[in-house]
């Protein structure tokens, strides 16, 4: 009986202290945390799975906007890359593989520029990767180095962000060919060769925290040949 009496009290005192403006404000102040935030859109997620899931759809670019000069999907730069480095072999220096490539890449860089945070990008990063290691141009290689750094470091916790870390780990060395050469003037029918001493070939000494460097010597070019005389009549 007593506790009812002070509850009772309590309750009166309570609706004495706080009048009608009061309660609505309190009421409206409630009803403002009740709703979400309307800046963020997964704040009404319930668990952290759904939110961090919320949150990457939102980082990440609709499959209908295309970027670059050729107007690539996020679709289109994944097959891009992934076609050419099969076409490309064990390796290629091919024109026409290279400037597929690059339309790719430009449009990568232009899907990471509008959209950071997309977590798809570690996927295209890591084809880009492979197909960059495939040309034995040496911008390309130094691309491939640079992008497997990227990823580790922008995507840390994805698969990909994984295998690259243990690839550098494991270490990388880029090729790429040296200029050509031009061969050798022929001799003389019946002049012997001289003894030729060959010559030794420096193998670049990479710095720290660079990938080491194999340069392929490739084939001389021959000389231009000369045109045979026209023969004159005699008269």
């Amino acid at each position: 009986m007593k506790r009812t009496i002070s509850l009772c009290a309590g309750l009166l005192a309570l609706a004495v202290v706080c009048g009608p403006a009061e309660r609505a404000v309190a009421a409206t102040q409630a009803a403002h945390a009740s709703k979400p935030n309307p800046k963020d859109p997964c704040a009404a997620k319930k668990s952290k799975w759904e939110r961090n899931q919320c949150e990457s759809f939102a980082r990440s670019a609709p499959g209908d906007e295309y970027f670059g000069r050729m107007k690539l999907s996020y679709l289109g730069i994944n097959n891009t890359f992934h076609d050419e480095a099969i076409r490309a072999g064990d390796y290629t220096t091919s024109s026409s593989i290279i400037n597929k490539v690059q339309f790719a890449d430009e449009a990568l860089n232009a899907w990471a520029k509008r959209y950071p945070g997309d977590p798809q990008l570690a996927r295209s990063y890591f084809l880009a990767i492979a197909m960059f290691k495939k040309i034995y141009v040496q911008d390309f290689q130094d691309k491939a180095w640079a992008y497997m750094h990227l990823i580790v470091h922008e995507f840390p916790t994805s698969y990909f962000g994984k295998l690259e870390k243990a690839d550098i780990a494991r270490g990388f060395t880029e090729h790429w060919f040296a200029d050509p050469e031009s061969c050798p003037t022929p001799l003389p029918s019946g002049m012997p060769a001289p003894a030729l001493t060959p010559s030794a070939t420096a193998t670049p000494v990479p710095r720290p925290g660079s990938p080491k460097v194999q340069i392929i010597t490739p084939a001389c070019v021959p000389p231009p040949s000369t045109p045979s005389p026209a023969p004159t009549a005699t008269p």
